[in-house]
């Protein structure tokens, strides 16, 4: 007789992201979980002590994927500074990542230590686009300004309702992100 096949620790983490961001992380239960992993929550406790646990792990998850990895990335695909810009921005706020960031973004609003990890996070993003910045402009005051202008669109493009015009919304941020790698 074969041995029973556990779900693995990362199958657990992923699906905690998924319902962390579609429903913040009260939607992310071991019961819920399980059944939609279609397994019993006997092997949530195999790899976690306890939801805290994987909330955490969770947390380390997305730290890495949305700083680490994209840096990697960014760095090994090369590049001039403003490719390197844009493509940050892009795997940053990926379809992937996007709904991640935004879930973690809500309940940083509420929870200290998530609020804490969230400063780490946007803080090593921004150093990240410091240093492309500061590879095409050389005054320091217009390099923090660039780094906080492309950040700020990033994030809140997507909670503005707003139309423009005769413009499509992909045109209006085309041309925003002209002007700050101008």
């Amino acid at each position: 007789m074969a041995a029973p096949t556990r779900t693995p620790r990362g199958t657990w983490i992923e699906a905690g992201l998924r319902a962390l961001a579609a429903g913040g992380p009260g939607a992310v239960r071991v019961e819920p979980l399980a059944k939609t992993l279609g397994v019993t929550r006997g092997g949530f406790y195999w790899h976690f002590k306890d939801r805290g646990a994987l909330l955490e792990e969770m947390l380390d998850t997305w730290e890495r994927m949305s700083t680490d990895e994209v840096i990697e990335r960014v760095e090994t695909e090369g590049g001039d500074a403003r490719e390197k810009v844009r493509r940050a921005g892009a795997l940053t706020f990926s379809d992937t990542l996007l709904p991640i960031d935004l879930a973690v973004r809500a309940w940083a609003r509420h929870d200290p230590p998530v609020a804490q990890r969230l400063r780490r996070v946007d803080n090593r993003r921004m150093d990240y686009a410091r240093s492309l910045f500061s590879t095409f402009c050389t005054d320091q005051d217009e390099v923090e300004a660039r780094s906080m202008l492309a950040f700020s669109l990033a994030v809140g493009k997507h909670f503005l309702a707003a139309d423009h015009g005769t413009r499509t919304r992909a045109d209006v941020l085309d041309a925003a992100t002209g002007l700050l790698l101008a």
